[in-house]
């Protein structure tokens, strides 16, 4: 079904099923694709399984679709890769998931640092996650992933390193010793840690040294938090993963 649109949906996929869209993908395939009835589709869950479909239902209240044969497609990478990203400013965060996941980035875990500019109460947090959750998705539908990257809850950046203590992790950081590029091929998922605007400061930098993550510079030039972490997974890639 080359060309066909690409769908994901909040339900495992089997043949023969009736699926309902979920209300963005349902927009999406109604006002911006104006797809009708019987049109073809993919449909994929987010977890891999990738499935031929054709629309049964479009209209103001729903979408749905039949599920047809599965597909054997790829598009991941084997690298397991976390960004644990600073949040920045409207659309240079926008930027960055949506590049991000078109790199190939598993997880994505906005933090809060010391300098982070945007300041979120709860209300504004739960907009600005739906908001992400919209972006992510769409670029996983345009670039053909086949897993859907997770997006965890705000958190600040202490808490997330005391979570994942044994986690192997790269700080960017401008000035560091070591390139990206000198890093053995880390054997498990690992995480990337991007700062704000500002950079992280010298107390969050000692800390993150401290819970074992690895200083890496990515060149003589300091580069934007929105071009930070897509240069690493862009190194990356190219080096252990499906770019070579």
């Amino acid at each position: 079904m080359s060309g066909a649109p690409r769908v994901f949906v909040d339900c495992a996929l089997a043949a023969g099923a009736e699926v309902v869209l979920p209300a963005v993908s349902a927009h999406h395939v109604r006002t911006v694709l104006r797809l009708a009835r019987n049109a073809e589709l993919v449909l994929l869950d987010g977890h891999g399984a990738v499935h031929e479909a054709q629309l049964t239902l479009v209209s103001r209240e729903a979408v749905q679709a039949v599920v047809g044969p599965a597909l054997a497609v790829g598009g991941e990478s084997p690298l397991d890769v976390t960004l644990v990203q600073s949040i920045s400013r409207g659309e240079r965060m926008d930027y960055t998931l949506q590049k991000a996941v078109e790199l190939g980035v598993r997880h994505v875990v906005p933090v809060t640092s010391r300098r982070t500019v945007v300041k979120l109460d709860s209300r504004r947090e739960d907009r600005r996650l739906e908001h992400w959750r919209g972006v992510i998705r769409h670029a996983a539908e345009q670039s053909e992933r086949t897993l859907l990257p997770t997006l965890a809850a705000v958190t600040t950046l202490d808490a997330w390193l005391a979570a994942h203590p044994t986690t192997i992790a790269f700080l960017l950081q401008p000035g560091a010793a070591t390139p990206l590029a000198r890093e053995p091929r880390p054997q498990a998922a690992v995480a990337l840690l991007a700062g704000p605007e500002g950079g992280f400061d010298a107390g969050e930098v000692e800390r993150m040294l401290g819970a074992g993550a690895r200083a890496v510079s990515l060149g003589p030039r300091v580069l934007r938090t929105e071009t930070a972490a897509l240069a690493a997974l862009a190194v990356m890639q190219a080096l252990w993963g499906d770019f070579a």
